[in-house]
């Protein structure tokens, strides 16, 4: 039989077989992954990002991610839900939010292991106490940041009342900073990876108060949705690995980290500007997912601690029904996204300039 007599998919197979050496096997294609983020701004959480692809985690795991940015976290939660995209970094709150209005997505990777949102002054600040907050005006990113809710929660217990203090929209940044540092506003209702950034490039410290109830409760992460769980749950946990072993590196090499996100960032490579985000880096090191390097469950969430959150959300009027944790988290690609060699990680983050 010639190579003619075969059809077009045949004979390539067969020129495929004479192409491939013997005995090695044919290069794996690489499956694209499309992840949607609400901020054009490069964030301190990116460094998770920058860190899986430089380091070669992404590639380990043959995934192309693809980011997209969609301008806030409503209009990114939207696209998910229209299967624009693979997965979503965002907050809870819009989730849990729209849950009874039949939004439905689940996170699958905390990528902070604490609430994400705190209650701060400058060091120099006359504030001492919640109490003094009282007639005061706060900062927040946008009108009706969800950052608002543990501060109100906060000062509530303090016994103060909404009408007895304000917010007022700042961004993030160097407006936000210029803002608090020329007493424009008296106070911040901020993520904690703002004030890390701050108190570095700001020169600034801060007096800083977290709601006990739960700080330890992780409220932001990657989420996808249900059909994307079912449909691509192999892409899903890969990802979920390059995660949890970028968030490794990051914990033993802050300074090679910071190298990998200015890259990222399409920002000039210089000493000075790695020893910059080295040490902001550094100073946000318990809110990446491996925080605890000795984990071997990086990237889960506690359910109870999620049932929590959901409660907390309903009391502070959010929703209108306790939303069942089970419903907007998953940990079942935990297990296979720390099947890996945590020794080999913590040796090539610790040999990578």
């Amino acid at each position: 039989m010639t190579l003619k007599h075969f059809s077009m998919p045949a004979a390539a197979l067969l020129l495929a077989c004479f192409l491939v050496p013997a005995g090695a096997a044919p290069a794996r294609a690489d499956d694209t992954v499309i992840v949607l983020g609400g901020s054009l701004n490069v964030t301190l959480f990116d460094a998770q990002d920058a860190v899986a692809y430089g380091a070669g985690f992404y590639a380990a795991e043959h995934l192309n991610v693809v980011k997209q940015f969609t301008g806030t976290a409503s209009n990114c939660t939207q696209l998910l839900a229209l299967g624009k995209g693979d997965i979503c970094g965002s907050g809870m709150e819009p989730i849990i939010a729209g849950y009874e209005k039949g939004v439905r997505a689940q996170f699958f990777f905390n990528r902070d292991p604490h609430y994400d949102y705190v209650t701060a002054v400058l060091s120099d600040s006359p504030i001492h106490s919640l109490a003094d907050f009282k007639g005061k005006n706060l900062g927040e990113y946008n009108v009706g940041s969800a950052s608002e809710i543990a501060t109100n929660t906060l000062l509530a217990a303090a016994g103060l009342h909404k009408g007895d203090y304000g917010f007022t929209p700042i961004g993030g940044g160097a407006q936000a900073l210029l803002a608090l540092t020329a007493k424009k506003v008296d106070g911040v209702s901020f993520p904690d990876a703002e004030l890390a950034v701050d108190s570095v490039v700001g020169h600034v410290s801060f007096r800083v108060w977290r709601d006990p109830l739960i700080d330890d409760v992780p409220n932001v992460g990657y989420m996808s949705s249900p059909a994307t769980i079912q449909t691509k749950g192999d892409l899903l946990r890969r990802y979920a690995r390059a995660m949890a072993e970028a968030s490794l590196f990051i914990r033993y090499n802050p300074v090679a980290a910071a190298r990998y996100w200015l890259e990222e960032a399409h920002q000039k490579v210089t000493p000075e500007a790695v020893a910059t985000v080295a040490q902001e880096i550094a100073i946000f090191q318990s809110d990446y997912p491996a925080a605890d390097p000795s984990n071997k469950r990086i990237g889960a969430f506690p359910l109870r601690g999620i049932q929590l959150y959901c409660t907390y959300l309903y009391n502070a009027g959010l929703t209108k029904e306790i939303v069942p944790a089970d419903a907007i988290v998953t940990n079942q690609f935990v297990a296979f996204a720390n099947d890996f060699d945590h020794k080999a990680v913590i040796a090539q983050a610790k040999a990578a300039h």
